[in-house]
This record gives structure tokens, C-alpha cells and sequence, in this order.
């Protein structure tokens, strides 16, 4: 299957923000977006402002790292955000509901590498990594579901 790509610098964290908040009117139950890049590569920020854009009302967005997922009930259905970071065994997804969720929810997987041969085959994959400036990250977008292709035309600059 082709995988499709693009590349966006992001200048700081309103960026990374703002462009959170342009793809989460996009999104639908069935969305998988995974989010990957090390320890501070700005994978929560991004979270919370798409989770925050897609809530009919503001709540405190935490990280799920101790408790896994996390659920919202979004505007047009539910959000699970999800830190695989301390995840001992992909299975335990199975047991948490995760797996099903990726047909019946928005799902944000930070750590998707903990996914195993569980990640759906139409995710969007954003990889999260350092730019020039301490503060700018380099996003990388893949993908191989060509319904991506349109949605992310919208939101790039």
C-alpha cells in the first residue's frame, strides 16, 4: 500500500496548537491519529488543544500517562487520548476497550509504537521531532488510507 507524506515546521507551541485546532473539525469516530516522537516532542500539547477544539465545553485535558486513556465526550461523539508510554503488553489494549474504540471514536495514541500490529491500517501517523530552534518541532504526516489526502490538504500551510 503507498504511503503518502508531508512535512510541516512548526514554529513554536501556538503553532503546534493551531494546527491542532484546524485538522480537530475534520476528524470523525473511526480516526486514528498516532502520535510519535520522543519525551517532550510537544505529543500532549498537540493532544490537549485538538482534544480541547472538539469539546462543546473546556475541561482540564490531562496526560494519560498513569491511567493509560482518557475519554471525552466530544462534540460529535466520543475522544479517547491514550499514553501507551507504560503499556507492558499490547494485549492489555484489547482489555481496555482501545482496540474497539478505533471504529467507534476519535482516538489519539501517543507512544504508538507500543501498538505492535495493532494500529489500524487508516491511521494518520504524525512524528514529532526537534527543529532548528529549541522551541520549533519538524511534524512529519503519514499515511496510507487516501481518504487522508483531501483532510490534510486543508490544514497544511
Amino acid at each position: 500500500m503507498p504511503e503518502h507524506a508531508a512535512t510541516v515546521i512548526l514554529s513554536g507551541p501556538d503553532a503546534t496548537c493551531a494546527l491542532a485546532q484546524k485538522l480537530a473539525p475534520l476528524l470523525h469516530a473511526g480516526d486514528v491519529l498516532l502520535l510519535a516522537g520522543g519525551v517532550g516532542a510537544g505529543k500532549t500539547h498537540f493532544a490537549r488543544c485538538l482534544i480541547q477544539a472538539l469539546l462543546p465545553e473546556p475541561e482540564d485535558v490531562p496526560s494519560p500517562t498513569y491511567t493509560l486513556v482518557q475519554t471525552y465526550p466530544g462534540i460529535s461523539g466520543e475522544i479517547w487520548h491514550a499514553d501507551l508510554y507504560r503499556l507492558s503488553d499490547p494485549f492489555e489494549l484489547i482489555e481496555l476497550g482501545l482496540t474497539e474504540a478505533f471504529s467507534d471514536a476519535i482516538c489519539l495514541i501517543e507512544w504508538p509504537d507500543r501498538l505492535a500490529d495493532l494500529a489500524p491500517d487508516n491511521a494518520l501517523c504524525l512524528a514529532f521531532g526537534p527543529g532548528q530552534r529549541d522551541d520549533e518541532r519538524l511534524l512529519r504526516l503519514t499515511w496510507a488510507d487516501a481518504s487522508w489526502t483531501e483532510r490534510i490538504k486543508e490544514v497544511l500551510p
